[in-house]
C-alpha cells in the first residue's frame, strides 16, 4: 500500500529514466491520471494508456528519449509538498522553472495544473512538484 501516490509516481518515472526504459508502469488514480495528462500536453512523455485489469487500474507510460544523444527529455523530477510538509503558493509566488523550460505543477481550487495556467486564472494553490 502506498501513501503517498504522488511521491510513488514520480519515482516509478525517474528510476525508469535512469535505467532508459521506454515503458513505465504507475498506479492511476485521479490525480496520477491529471499529472500524465500534464506530462503529456508539455511534450514530457511520448503517450499514455488507462488499463482497467481485474480491479487493479494502471497507467502504462510511453517515456520520450532524444534522438540523437538518447538522453532523457524529463531531467528532474523533485517532489515539492509532501504529506508532513504542505507547500502552498499565492498566484505571484509560484516559482519559474529553468526561465519556464520546465514546469510547476500547482493543484488549485479548480483542479491539478501548470503553474503558466494558474498565473493566467489567477489563482494558487498547493505546489505538488517540479518538472524540468
Amino acid at each position: 500500500m502506498v501513501n503517498d501516490t504522488i511521491s510513488d509516481f514520480l519515482t516509478r518515472i525517474r528510476n525508469a529514466n535512469n535505467s532508459k526504459h521506454h515503458l513505465v508502469e504507475v498506479t492511476a488514480t485521479n490525480v496520477t491520471k491529471n499529472l500524465v495528462q500534464i506530462l503529456k500536453e508539455e511534450g514530457f512523455i511520448h503517450d499514455f494508456q488507462i488499463l482497467n485489469a481485474q480491479n487493479q487500474n494502471s497507467i502504462i507510460i510511453s517515456l520520450k528519449y532524444s534522438a540523437q544523444t538518447r538522453e532523457p527529455v524529463l531531467k528532474n523530477l523533485e517532489r515539492v509538498s509532501k504529506p508532513g510538509i504542505r507547500v502552498y503558493a499565492r498566484k505571484k509566488n509560484i516559482s519559474n522553472v529553468l526561465g519556464n523550460l520546465g514546469l510547476v505543477i500547482v493543484s488549485t481550487s479548480q483542479g491539478i495544473m501548470t503553474d503558466r495556467k494558474a498565473k493566467l486564472l489567477n489563482i494558487g494553490g498547493e505546489i505538488l512538484c517540479r518538472i524540468s
